[in-house]
């Protein structure tokens, strides 16, 4: 039975599919828009735009938190400072997902995240 269990798997343990969506969450704050699948775009969205709301706050505890998410000083700071200015006046809906298609090889659906 499938009780108490939610979000995908995206074909990955438990520990790599935790690195890889700390990976992406890196890259598309350090980059601002990153191309990945569909599922790996859907499965971002909730933990990098909840990372926006704590560096909109901006305070030492939300610090702490994002860079304990990230494991990245740098990357808290340029969320804090940069990120979280331009949406201080945004109530949430930080992020875009844009659907671009098809990869030829596999059929996975492709798309575009990025920062509104």
């Amino acid at each position: 039975m499938k009780h108490l269990h939610s979000g995908r798997t995206l074909g990955r343990k438990d520990g790599a599919r935790k690195g890889l969506l700390k990976s992406l969450a890196k890259s598309l704050i350090l980059h601002d828009k990153i191309t990945t699948t569909e599922a790996k775009a859907k499965e971002i969205r909730p933990i990098v735009e909840k990372l926006v709301t704590k560096g909109k706050k901006g305070d030492l505890h939300n610090r702490r938190q994002i860079i304990s998410a990230l494991g990245d000083e740098l990357l808290a700071k340029k969320l804090i400072e940069d990120i979280g200015k331009k949406y201080e006046k945004r109530n949430g809906g930080y992020l875009r997902i844009t659907k671009i298609g098809v990869r030829p090889g596999d059929a996975t659906r492709k798309a575009i995240i990025e920062f509104v």
